[in-house]
């Protein structure tokens, strides 16, 4: 049985201190990652601050983790012993439900979150169903591409959910940490981008990132002189808006499509959908197939999220400059527990 050094939140709003757990025996289905680098993630400070009302302690936060594989259970598949790869918000699902055999694991109601419940990667080590382990294309920038396995997925998916073509038009509310790349993924999509932003500072970046307009999304008048001319709408912040005004600037069949984890309710007026046969949605992250296709296509339009890196060691002080919305505009934590080379004692654990 391995011992793993971590950096665990003992209750909400408490400091992460080093922690270190019995890992146990390697399950015959799981996979160990020595963790390279672990993305911060807006998430991790709400699961740490138990702010979803789902947080267990301790908690090992960290989900958008890039390591090499140094053990594998016998039941594993398509990994080998030193493979590069990542891990996101998900650690397991069920693989029998009709969600798993459809092949929309990430609905499965038996998934179990990266760090809810279980261990995450703001450790030396993580372990993590085989399904969930996605390889890592040779091309991509691993010291950065950490947020892809979770902000870069939440973003990509729409365009698969809604089937968005390269010739329509895409709006984006929120150019940060989630927007940012939102921009970037709408672009190289091919798609004509507006972005909407609380900061005017942003505008140039925002340009940079791939957006044709930027506008203000706290002016209610700006909001509106577009209206009608988007075909889609991503919601990339955690704040209440003008939600009229926003499903204002959609065209017919326009979808307003949320990935923000706005806490509060959000008022919709039926004729808003109605007039115009709009529709709203949701969604999560995306299956192993959809996060595997997303990497790739970072990697081919050489998409990386713009981070800004601190050692694993210096968590709190990541947390302190995300939580004050500094961070610009993704965090990337490098782990620092010491050599993650794989020693002669990591091999192919047979089990039974």
């Amino acid at each position: 049985m391995s011992k793993i050094r971590a950096w665990a939140a003992h209750g909400p709003g408490q400091p992460l201190d080093p922690y270190e757990y019995e890992a146990g025996p390697l399950g015959p289905e799981e996979v160990e990652i020595a963790v390279e680098s672990c993305g911060l993630c807006h998430s991790d400070l709400s699961i740490c601050n138990n702010a979803w009302g789902i947080s267990a302690y301790p908690c090992i936060p960290g989900h958008e983790v890039i390591g090499r594989v140094v053990a594998l259970g016998e039941s594993t598949k398509g990994l080998t012993i030193g493979q590069h790869v990542g891990l996101g918000w998900t650690a397991q699902s069920c693989l029998h439900c009709h969600e798993c055999l459809s092949g929309n694991h990430h609905l499965c109601s038996q998934v179990v979150p990266t760090i809810v419940g279980h261990y995450g990667g703001f450790a030396e080590r993580v372990r993590a169903q085989w399904t969930w382990v996605i390889p890592l294309p040779d091309a991509l920038d691993t010291s950065a591409s950490g947020p892809l396995l979770c902000g870069g997925i939440t973003v990509f998916s729409p365009f698969l959910i809604h089937d968005i073509k390269p010739t329509q038009r895409v709006g984006v509310v929120g150019i940060g940490g989630l927007g940012h790349l939102a921009l970037k993924f709408a672009a190289a999509w091919g798609c004509e981008v507006t972005a909407f932003t609380s900061s005017e500072a942003k505008y140039e970046e925002a340009r940079a990132f791939g957006a044709h307009r930027v506008f203000s999304s706290r002016n209610a008048e700006e909001i509106r002189v577009q209206a009608g001319t988007l075909d889609h709408m991503l919601v990339a912040v955690n704040v209440p808006l003008d939600w009229s005004a926003l499903i204002d600037t959609l065209a017919p069949q326009g979808q307003l499509h949320i990935v923000g984890a706005v806490l509060e309710a959000i008022p919709i007026a039926a004729f808003d959908l109605i007039n115009g046969q709009r529709s709203v949605s949701g969604s999560p992250t995306g299956s192993p197939v959809a996060i595997a296709d997303m990497l790739q296509f970072a990697a081919r339009h050489h998409i990386v999220p713009q981070v800004e890196h601190f050692k694993m060691s210096n968590v709190n002080e990541a947390f302190a400059r995300l939580e004050s919305g500094k961070a610009h505009y993704r965090i990337v934590l490098d782990a620092d527990f010491g050599s993650t080379e794989i020693t002669p004692t990591d091999r192919r654990k047979i089990l039974g």
